[in-house]
């Protein structure tokens, strides 16, 4: 790595750090720096100082993330204890952009507000919004009202539903912008009834996914996933598991990496998988699915970094 100077922060700036402990499936090589910002005051200033050749890459809890064995050339940013608090005031909800959704949910439920669909979600609300998070039929656009964000050159920025423009898991959020907040307007709903619900839906989750190891959620995005609304993926017959059971690839393994036994469009790392071995198994399923099926599987697990020796190339 070059050598390069960076601004002086009031957060935590840490060269060369693995990422791998930061991700669910723990895999990953390092990131050139890792910046924790104290506050929004001090990612402004670090952003308008940075020199703008240099890339970032804002990441959340690594839910939904393999980060390849090379690591990621950028500073990544990831916000902490600063960005986490939930306000609830007049019927809105504003949460920090590191919130948990499942923390959000709990919140909103204790004061009558029905955003229950994060509670099963395993991120946090920069994520939910960047990805138009949703489950159970509902999306995070369907409650969005505005959210903070600061731009890669450190201007704080208003950004609304049009500026995103929320599809199935993708909005427009402008390259190296972070999400620091956002505000929704979720319906009214009796606490005690929204609790009950939740309780029902994480039993249900449990009993169908393979909530105790390690893997990023659903591996790839059913087929018809890919409305303006985002809600075909809910309800349409065709699903990816289906697919990959008929290519005949539940259970199948790549050194560490597996395809989930108990649901197959969950890739999960059994306790050595490398990133190329969760990604090449992934190729493997998109292979034998299409050439089951003729249908291409598309990724929603997002992949970054840079690739070790020969191992798998971007396809």
């Amino acid at each position: 790595m070059t050598e390069i100077t960076l601004p002086e922060v009031r957060g935590t700036l840490t060269p060369r750090r693995p990422l791998n402990e930061l991700t669910w499936l723990r895999v990953g090589g390092p990131a050139d720096w890792l910046f924790q910002p104290a506050d929004p005051d001090d990612l402004c200033d670090f952003l308008y100082n940075l020199a703008h050749e240099i890339a970032v890459f804002p990441m959340g809890v690594g839910s939904n993330l393999i980060v390849r064995d090379g690591g990621l050339r950028a500073v990544v940013i990831r916000l902490g204890r600063g960005f986490n608090g939930i306000d609830i005031a007049e019927g809105r909800v504003t949460a920090g952009a590191a919130a948990l959704d499942a923390h959000v949910a709990r919140k909103a439920a204790d004061a009558g507000l029905d955003l229950t669909f994060l509670r099963t979600i395993p991120g946090s609300i920069g994520g939910a919004v960047r990805m138009n998070a949703g489950c159970y039929g509902s999306y995070t656009a369907d409650h969005f009202v505005s959210a903070q964000a600061v731009t890669r050159a450190g201007a704080v920025i208003t950004l609304t539903a049009d500026d995103l423009n929320f599809r199935y898991r993708e909005t427009d959020l402008p390259e190296g912008t972070v999400i620091i907040s956002a505000t929704f307007a979720p319906p009214a709903g009796d606490p005690a009834t929204l609790h009950a619900l939740m309780e029902d839906q994480l039993a249900k989750r449990d009993a169908s996914q393979p909530t105790k190891d390690r893997s990023a959620g659903s591996t790839f995005r059913n087929p018809a996933g890919f409305s303006s609304t985002g809600r075909d993926d809910d309800v349409h017959d065709l699903k990816a598991w289906k697919l990959i059971d008929d290519a005949g690839m539940r259970g199948a393994r790549r050194g560490g990496a597996q395809m989930s036994p108990k649901h197959s469009n969950f890739l999960i790392n059994t306790g050595e998988a490398t990133a190329a071995d969760l990604e090449g198994l992934g190729e493997e399923v998109r292979k034998k699915v299409y050439d089951s099926s003729g249908l291409r599987l598309e990724w929603e697990i997002k992949r970054i970094g840079e690739f070790v020796g020969n191992a798998l190339r971007e396809k």
